[in-house]
């Protein structure tokens, strides 16, 4: 056996009579560090090995060895009750008692639900956790538990791995691995910086539980500073803590100079009235709630509210009222898909889609309803493979239902549209969508306002005569210094939704005049429209461009007129062609 690779087991010193010029004294000192560098290799080497034969017990293919079973998600792990009671206080006492169930062979059987006061641990976690346990050394994370499926999202603070940090965080502090507890303490403190809000209360109950305080303080701090509603704080997270971040948001309010408006108090008592209704199954009481007093369901939330804390029957119930907008966004810019994407319930989702809810828009940070499923869910789940018969992962369907939403909605499908919509910019968006309106009203005139009546936009009167609104400047954007971030996004949000709905209609009934408006705007003509302005040579180089478009305008016309004409529509050609010939007459 070749045994040339092997370290040495006995160390041989070189005799100092090599050395001509040296004394006895420093050969003696050399000797001395040399072997000492020799056993510090030795014990490294050692060690090393030993962490490794010792890993291999729990991977080990050749035979099983273990003399016990913990049983996690349905899954049994055989361990080594001398190693794990070595390792761990937690085990050493629990096996001290020993009363246990048996599995198979005899061995004893403990189970994970059992074993954890709180918090949840998973496979994939206790895996992780056994090996430091055995080897002294901490395996990288499973992507496939430890990222989600959004392919833009940089995995550094997604949901699953803040999801996956805590379980092992439960793991170390329930079982007693103290230096795994700091370790993941600093690694969570890390992340509450990076998450969005909703995910640092994983984090902060975590912190709770296990008495972190000083994880517990960073949660707290970010939770306060952020747009949380207290109705959603109060709702999740522990009444001491939720107490706390109220004391602390007073305290920050009270010391920036521009504070928020106090709150109704009488409004405030209505809708936590309506909430406790919900929160009841009582929609009958709902109902009266609403007649004693001017709250509406929508001043309420309540679809918001239901779609995040009640049954799905509840949800239903409350759409089948009547009386909600179901693309309502509350004071985060979130719409009630929004806030079913985050709780991943199927049934909530298509009732909503159902009831006309919009799975294009974006969150004020450009997140759309399937962007925020697919940040939430992990790989295990999405890639998992369904035998005959099993029930389908709620994720998986959730994203398959809002993709699925999101093809069908010829808006939301445009590859412009969507890139639009992920964008952080909602003036661009409006932009867009107000040159694209503006273009189809200059060559499509009786489509156009067909769609604008139908989608409610003529009747806006900041939105009615785009072309005349647009200064010499070109800027269709006005700035009011003393308008909050709140107010003007709601306020552009409210005008972009206007505007979608046209170029949906658009798309829907004239596609083929929707096709030459998008190879337009692709060719950034949205300065053609104004052909009047500009230099000489400008305005020279636009007609040229209209005149070669102005046949392939005339043909998407002609298809989308004789269609309408089959279905039962009518358009008016000589509106078209007025208008056309008046810009050629003007150019």
């Amino acid at each position: 056996m070749d045994t040339s690779a092997e370290p040495s087991s006995s160390i041989s010193f070189t005799s100092s009579s090599r050395f001509s010029n040296g004394s006895t004294a420093s050969n003696r000192m050399h000797a001395s560090g040399v072997g000492s560098d020799a056993g510090l290799n030795l014990e490294i080497i050692s060690l090393s090995r030993l962490s490794s034969n010792l890993g291999q017990l729990l991977s080990d293919s050749g035979g099983d060895f273990s003399d016990a079973e913990v049983v996690v998600e349905e899954s049994s792990v055989g361990v080594h009750r001398c190693i794990l009671a070595a390792r761990s206080n937690f085990f050493r006492d629990l096996f001290a008692k020993d009363k246990v169930v048996g599995g198979k062979e005899g061995k004893p059987r403990y189970y994970m639900a059992n074993m954890l006061p709180y918090g949840k641990v998973g496979y994939e976690a206790f895996v992780i956790f056994l090996s430091y346990l055995y080897t002294g050394k901490l395996r990288a994370s499973p992507s496939e538990v430890s990222t989600c499926v959004d392919s833009l999202c940089a995995h550094d603070a997604c949901r699953p791995g803040i999801d996956f940090a805590v379980e092992l965080m439960y793991a170390s502090t329930i079982f007693q691995v103290s230096e795994l507890v700091s370790l993941f303490q600093r690694r969570l403190v890390n992340l509450v910086g990076k998450a969005v809000v909703e995910d640092v209360i994983p984090i902060l109950t975590v912190a709770f539980h296990c008495q972190l305080s000083q994880l517990l303080t960073v949660c707290a701090h970010r939770v306060a500073l952020s747009d949380l509603e207290t109705i959603f704080i109060e709702k999740v997270v522990p009444s001491s803590v939720a107490e706390e971040i109220k004391l602390l948001r007073l305290k920050f309010q009270s010391e920036q100079e521009n504070q928020a408006p106090p709150v109704d108090p009488m409004l405030e008592k209505h809708i936590k009235r309506i909430h406790k209704a919900l929160d009841s199954d009582d929609i009958e009481l709902v109902r009266l709630l609403l007649t004693e007093s001017d709250v509406t369901l929508d001043e309420a939330c309540a679809l918001h509210y239901s779609a995040a804390f009640c049954d799905p029957k509840i949800v239903s119930e409350v759409l089948s009222l009547g009386l909600a907008d179901v693309n309502l966004r509350n004071s985060r810019g979130y719409t009630v898909l929004h806030v079913a994407a985050r709780r991943k319930e199927p049934s909530i989702i298509v009732s909503l889609l159902t009831k006309g809810a919009s799975a294009a828009e974006p969150t004020f940070d450009g997140q759309s309803a399937v962007s925020i499923c697919r940040r939430l869910t992990r790989p295990k789940e999405y890639q998992m493979k369904r035998e005959k018969g099993q029930e389908a992962n709620k994720d998986r369907i959730c994203i398959d239902v809002l993709e699925r939403e999101m093809r069908r909605n010829p808006t939301a499908g445009h590859a412009s549209f969507l890139s639009l919509a992920m964008a952080d910019d909602l003036h661009m968006k409006l932009l867009y969508l107000e040159d694209r309106v503006a273009f189809a009203r200059m060559f499509f005139p009786t489509e156009a306002k067909l769609a604008m009546e139908i989608a409610y936009a003529e009747s806006t009167s900041d939105l009615a005569g785009l072309l005349a609104s647009r200064g010499s400047s070109g800027n269709l954007m006005e700035v009011d210094l003393n308008e909050t971030p709140v107010s003007q996004n709601k306020r552009l949000i409210s005008k972009i939704e206007t505007l979608s709905r046209t170029v949906e209609l658009g798309r829907r009934y004239f596609p083929n005049c929707s096709q030459v408006l998008d190879k337009f705007m692709e060719d950034d003509l949205p300065d053609a429209l104004y052909l009047e302005t500009g230099t000489p040579e400008e305005q020279k180089m636009k007609r040229t461009r209209f005149m070669e478009l102005k046949d392939e305008v005339h043909r998407a016309f002609s298809k989308d007129k004789a269609k309408l004409h089959r279905s039962g529509f009518s358009s008016s050609s000589s509106s078209f062609k007025d208008s056309i010939s008046h810009k050629i007459y003007k150019i």
